[in-house]
């Protein structure tokens, strides 16, 4: 089984259009749509929504 088939690495960027990223794994099978977190954004300088990006 090959490393990236079931946990793919992707970017988190953040909603309050910093520009600012995060990069981490997820899980397909147990989130297959897009990925929201909560997450600081040093940039904004507080926490706000971090999105999927593909």
């Amino acid at each position: 089984m090959a490393r990236n088939e079931h946990r793919p690495v992707i970017k988190l960027r953040s909603t309050a259009g910093t520009g600012f990223t995060y990069v981490t794994r997820k899980n397909r099978r147990n989130d297959p749509d897009r990925l929201a977190l909560r997450k600081f954004d040093p940039v904004a300088g507080r926490h706000v929504d971090f999105q999927e990006e593909r």
